[in-house]
C-alpha cells in the first residue's frame, strides 16, 4: 500500500437513479441558472428535445453539434451561440464527445455544466477536458471544466445499443485500470478503481444477455460514475496517451480505441506494478490469467473489437502513432522506450493476444 499520499478531490453534486431525469428542473434552479443551453450530438436530438420541453422557458436552445475529440471549429461555435442566446448554463446530454464539449465552453466562457450521461464514457466525473486542433488532440485538467451536477438516470441508457455500450465500459474500466497505477494515486481511489472494474465487468456480462435489463444498466452506470471518479482525481499513463494519439491524429473512435489498447497497455506495464495487475485480476474474477489476458478475455466474451486495424487504423500509421505518442509522453510506471511502444501498438493493430 502507497503509505504517503495527498487525498484532494473536488466533488460534484450526484443523482442517481432510474427515473432520475425528472429532477432535472430541480437540479437547474438549484444552480441559480434560468438559461440552459442544451449540448447534443446530432444523433441525441430527439433526447435533447424531450429536456427542453422539460426545462420550457428555462431552455433557450440546443446545439446539436458536438462530435469526438472536440475539434476546437465545434468549440468555438458553441461558445458563440452560448453567448448570443445568454445561456447561464449548460446541459450535456450524452456520451463524452457532449460532455467533453461542454467543457470546451465552461473554459471559454465559464459556464456551470450539469451531465445527464447516456453512455459509460466517465468524463462527467473529470475536470479532464481535452480539444483537438490541427489534427492534434490536447488535453488538460481545469476545475472550471468539472460538471457542478450529475443526473445518472439509467433508464436513459436503454436505447445505448449493445456493442456501443460494451465499448464504452471497457473505456471506462481503463480509467479506472490506469488509476491503479497512477503517479498520484492513492488508497481510496485504488478501492474505488477496482469497484468500479468489477460492477462494469459485472453489468457487461449481463446485458450480454439482456441489454434491456435495467438492473445491469444501474450496475453498469454505477461502476462508470466510480472509474470516471478516478480517472478525474489521479493521472493518466501511456494506455491514455496512446488513445489521445490515436483519437486526435487518426480520429478512429474514442471508445473502441481504448477497448482494443487497454489489454496492450496493461500488458506493458504488468512487470512494473505487480499490486495493480492483482487488483484488476480480482475485480475480473481471474484467478490463473494475467491481468493484460483477462482484459482480452473479457473483450473477447464480449464480443468487442480487439485489433487497430478494425477501427480502420492502417499498418502505415503505426510509426507516425509511436511518434506523436513520444514526442509528450505522460508518466507511466514502465520507462517509456520506442521500440517496445511500437511493438505494443504493431500487437494491438494485429489483435493479438498479449504475451
Amino acid at each position: 500500500m502507497k503509505n504517503e499520499f495527498i487525498y484532494d478531490v473536488p466533488q460534484s453534486r450526484v443523482i442517481f437513479g432510474a427515473g432520475s431525469l425528472k429532477n432535472l428542473k430541480a437540479e437547474i434552479e438549484a444552480l441559480g441558472a434560468k438559461k440552459a443551453l442544451i449540448l447534443c450530438t446530432p444523433e441525441q436530438v430527439a433526447l435533447a428535445e424531450k429536456i427542453s420541453d422539460l426545462l420550457g422557458c428555462s431552455s433557450v436552445g440546443i446545439f446539436p453539434k458536438a462530435v469526438m475529440h472536440v475539434p476546437i471549429e465545434t468549440a468555438k461555435e458553441a461558445v458563440t451561440v452560448a453567448r448570443e442566446l445568454g445561456a447561464d448554463c449548460a446541459i450535456a446530454v450524452g456520451g463524452g464527445s457532449t460532455t467533453g464539449l461542454g467543457k470546451a465552453i465552461a473554459l471559454e466562457y465559464d459556464l456551470p455544466i450539469l451531465a445527464i450521461p447516456t453512455t459509460y464514457a466517465g468524463s462527467e466525473m473529470t475536470p479532464v477536458y481535452g480539444i483537438t486542433e490541427n489534427g492534434i488532440k490536447k488535453t488538460g485538467k481545469d476545475s472550471r471544466v468539472l460538471p457542478k451536477t450529475v443526473i445518472y438516470d439509467p433508464e436513459l441508457t436503454l436505447s445505448l445499443p449493445l456493442d456501443m455500450s460494451i465499448t464504452s465500459g471497457i473505456n471506462a474500466i481503463a480509467h479506472a485500470a490506469e488509476g491503479l497505477y497512477a503517479q498520484n494515486g492513492n488508497p481510496i481511489m485504488s478501492l474505488l478503481a477496482e469497484e468500479g472494474i468489477r460492477a462494469l465487468a459485472d453489468g457487461l456480462r449481463l446485458l450480454k444477455k439482456n441489454d434491456q435489463d435495467i438492473e445491469a444498466r444501474s450496475l453498469c452506470l454505477y461502476g462508470a460514475w466510480l472509474c470516471g471518479y478516478v480517472l478525474g482525481n489521479v493521472g493518466m499513463a501511456i494506455h491514455h496517451k496512446l488513445c489521445h494519439t490515436l483519437g486526435g491524429s487518426f480520429n478512429l473512435p474514442h471508445a473502441p480505441t481504448h477497448t482494443v489498447v487497454l489489454p496492450h497497455a496493461i500488458a506493458y506495464n504488468e512487470k512494473a506494478v505487480p499490486e495493480a495487475m492483482e487488483r484488476i485480476k480480482r475485480a475480473l474474477g481471474a484467478k490463473e490469467s494475467t491481468a493484460a489476458n483477462a482484459l482480452f478475455d473479457l473483450v473477447t466474451e464480449l464480443e468487442g473489437p480487439t485489433s487497430l486495424a478494425e477501427l480502420g487504423l492502417t499498418e502505415s500509421g503505426l510509426d507516425k502513432a509511436t511518434e506523436i505518442a513520444l514526442s509528450n509522453p505522460y508518466w507511466n510506471p514502465e520507462p517509456i522506450e520506442k521500440n517496445a511502444i511500437r511493438h505494443l501498438l504493431q500487437n494491438a493493430f494485429e489483435g493479438i493476444r498479449p504475451n
